[in-house]
C-alpha cells in the first residue's frame, strides 16, 4: 500500500511540477457564459463575484476524452463551487459556444483558442484542475481524470487552510 501511495505521489508531482504556485496570473480572455453570452474579462474580474470564496479553474479540450469522461464532475461541481472552464485549443468562441450547446454544459468557459491561457497556468495536458484561494493564490492543482470528491475537497481545502 504504500508503494502505491509513493507511486502515486510521484506521479501527481511529475504532472504538475510546471504549474506555478503563489499568485494567479493574470489572464485576458473572452468568456462564454451559459446563456450564450460572450464578454472579455480577465481572471480577476471574474473572481470579483465571488468574494471572499475560492474558486476552480478546470482546463478541458473538446477533443479530450478523459475530459469528456470528467464532464459529470464538472457539472455538479459547478452547482454549488465558482467554476471557470478554460477550453484549450478547442476552436474560437463560436465553436466552443457550439460544443457547449451540444454537451448542455451549463459552464461559464474562457475560449483559449492558441492555448496561451493553459500555458500561463503551467497546462501541458488535460484535463486540469487548479483553485484559486480567496487571497489569488494557485493551489491544488491535478492533471488527469479528477473525482468530483477531489474537486471539492480541494475547495475545501483552500478555503479552511
Amino acid at each position: 500500500m504504500a508503494l502505491a501511495v509513493m507511486v502515486f505521489t510521484g506521479v501527481h508531482l511529475w504532472q504538475t511540477r510546471d504549474m506555478p504556485a503563489g499568485p494567479a496570473p493574470e489572464l485576458a480572455f473572452t468568456l462564454i457564459t451559459p446563456d450564450g453570452a460572450r464578454t472579455a474579462t480577465t481572471l480577476a474580474q471574474w473572481r470579483t463575484q465571488y468574494p471572499g470564496q475560492p474558486v476552480a479553474i478546470h482546463v478541458w479540450a473538446e477533443w479530450c476524452p478523459i475530459c469528456q469522461a470528467e464532464e459529470h464532475n464538472v457539472h455538479r461541481l459547478v452547482a454549488g463551487y465558482p467554476v471557470l472552464t478554460i477550453a484549450m485549443q478547442s476552436g474560437p468562441a463560436d465553436t466552443v459556444a457550439k460544443v457547449l450547446r451540444q454537451r448542455q454544459l451549463p459552464w461559464q468557459t474562457a475560449v483559449d483558442d492558441t492555448g496561451a491561457l493553459a500555458q500561463a497556468l503551467g497546462v501541458k495536458a488535460v484535463p486540469a484542475f487548479l483553485v484559486v484561494d480567496a487571497q489569488g493564490q494557485l493551489r491544488g492543482a491535478s492533471v488527469g481524470y479528477t473525482s468530483e470528491i477531489g474537486m471539492r475537497w480541494r475547495l475545501w481545502w483552500a478555503r479552511v487552510f
